[in-house]
């Protein structure tokens, strides 16, 4: 899943060069690390992105050599996850008539990548055994409110797996707290791993607006209505998440653990579990001088940063747009992306 817009990144995140096409990790591009880990898990000529049609070229050149040009998967509408979803499992229904889905987001940070390959792997056995649908939780390190959790049962229901007994939206601290201590509770990665007839079954049982609509775009795909189709019925596909539509309604839904180094890297905050600090407490990017400066995270693209006196500050410089945060606000970063739409200041969009 390749389509968002990275907003709580911004200014470094824009709408025609997302999250998912930077390289935070000084390594490589998000989008290339998430193919690249795959590898004994996945051949790469299964792999499909999906993405939204304002990022698809750039999406292209990105990823070529890695994957198939054309299973890179344009969408003409942000319809929420759901959607995203349910598209890729019609394109392999029709390409392989079958086939294990394993729907990863593609600005995911994984730090222990062996570890990930066999929950990977342990996972795709799952869901070709019980035709359930398996979503892997992350072993929480601290009681965050930023994240949904997923409450299992107390005992593993087979050698790697628990059954899922509740999704759980994003908490307040004291409740995130109960949720640590307890040891029921894990944090909900936002991958899934399932056979694509049976999330499809799942759309037509509990969401059958947006099932129709699929249908139509499945029964066009490979004639020569396909384009047509898709830009026709995609914009009225209802908006909803695949945890809100499916997830959370589920019959039958299986949790492995997942204790392989993950972040999410949502905000800026993130870089904390990307780069070293220094002997004040901050992490840096680029070229800088500071002068008692502790607990920071500044990013410098393009000019020389300094700074005197800063303590818990991100400080983001780009060519065009410089951001200066408290680093306990970084969630409301976004804010500053919808107040630019507001103002009708497209340019640093």
């Amino acid at each position: 899943m390749a389509g968002g817009g990275g907003t709580r990144f911004w200014p470094l995140s824009r709408k025609e060069l997302p999250k998912q096409l930077l390289n935070l990790t000084g390594r490589d591009l998000m989008v290339n690390e998430t193919i690249d880990r795959l590898e004994g898990n996945v051949n790469k000529e299964d792999i499909f992105v999906v993405t939204n049609v304002t990022q698809a070229g750039l999406m292209l050149e990105a990823t070529e050599g890695r994957i198939r040009a054309d299973h890179v998967l344009a969408e003409p509408a942000a319809r929420n996850t759901a959607a995203c979803i349910g598209y890729a499992a019609m394109e392999i229904l029709k390409k392989y008539g079958d086939g294990i889905m394993c729907i990863l987001p593609s600005d995911h940070y994984i730090k222990k990548t062996d570890v990930y390959k066999k929950v990977i792997g342990d996972a795709i056995r799952v869901a070709d055994e019980t035709d359930a649908l398996v979503t892997i939780g992350i072993q929480p390190t601290f009681p965050s409110t930023g994240y949904g959790y997923i409450c299992h049962d107390e005992d593993k229901s087979g050698d790697c797996y628990y059954d899922v007994k509740q999704f759980v939206e994003k908490p307040d601290l004291k409740t995130a707290k109960e949720y640590v201590l307890s040891g029921k509770y894990l944090w909900n990665s936002g991958m899934f791993i399932w056979k694509a007839s049976v999330i499809i079954r799942y759309f037509e049982k509990l969401l059958p607006d947006v099932y129709d609509c699929l249908k139509k775009i499945g029964e066009a795909m490979n004639t020569e209505r396909e384009k047509e189709v898709i830009n026709g019925v995609y914009p009225v596909i209802p908006k909803i998440s695949i945890d809100y539509g499916i997830m959370e309604r589920a019959d039958k839904a299986l949790v492995l653990e997942g204790d392989f180094g993950w972040s999410d890297v949502g905000s800026w905050d993130a870089l904390e579990a990307l780069y070293d600090k220094d002997d004040h407490g901050n992490i840096t990017y680029g070229e800088q001088v500071h002068i008692d400066t502790h607990d920071c995270i500044i990013y410098a693209k393009d000019k020389l940063v300094t700074t005197i006196g800063l303590e818990n500050m991100v400080v983001v410089e780009t060519e065009d747009a410089v951001l200066v945060c408290d680093k306990s606000r970084v969630q409301e970063v976004k804010k500053i992306v919808e107040a630019l739409e507001e103002g009708n200041k497209q340019e640093y969009l």
